[in-house]
């Protein structure tokens, strides 16, 4: 499966970079990826992480993840394929950060993840929508950090110089978890 044929894609290296290093994980951690789709952040995270939950909706992001990660050679990822909101309400683990890529029912799963994560949820986000109703959301939780605009364009070869061409813009929105 073609990664591109995925919506939403991978996440670009620049905004993995920022994603994580908001994260602030730390070996050993615990991490939840909710959406996790092509599992590029996961895969990144469990290079410093002991274990990542890796969750999608859909089978085919599920199946795409897992080649990745054994591609890459890692082992400590553990895919689930289901809703977020199903998956939390299922599994009693604390994590120690969680990282959205997918935000389909976030104003739901939401305050349920911020009582099950001691440190940092970071979720990134494209639509101006899915901003809004992550910040406003982190806010009635009292969690809100911070939203950082991450925009990145890439050199092009033009005649015998080089452009820019921009990739869209992703937010990134940071909120401290509530677990104790």
């Amino acid at each position: 499966m073609n990664p591109s044929k995925l919506p939403g894609g991978p996440t670009q290296d620049e905004v993995m970079a920022v994603a994580i290093f908001k994260l602030g994980l730390r070996a050993g951690d615990l991490v939840l990826d909710i959406g996790c789709g092509t599992g590029k952040v996961s895969i990144a995270a469990a290079q410093v992480m002991a274990h990542v939950v890796a969750i999608d909706r859909r089978a085919e992001a599920i199946r795409f993840a897992k080649n990745a990660a054994k591609r890459e050679g890692v082992k400590t990822i553990e895919f689930v394929c289901g809703e977020a909101h199903d998956f939390l309400a299922a599994d009693s683990r604390i994590f120690d950060g969680a990282f959205v890529g997918g935000s389909h029912g976030i104003a739901e799963f939401l305050p349920v993840l911020a009582q099950r994560v001691r440190r940092n949820i970071v979720v990134n986000a494209v639509l101006v929508s899915t901003l809004q109703t992550t910040v406003e959301t982190m806010q009635d939780l009292g969690i809100f950090s911070e939203v950082i605009l991450v925009q990145i364009a890439r050199s092009h070869r033009i005649s015998e110089s080089i452009m820019f061409k921009p990739i869209d813009p992703v937010y990134v929105i940071v909120g401290k978890g509530a677990a104790c």
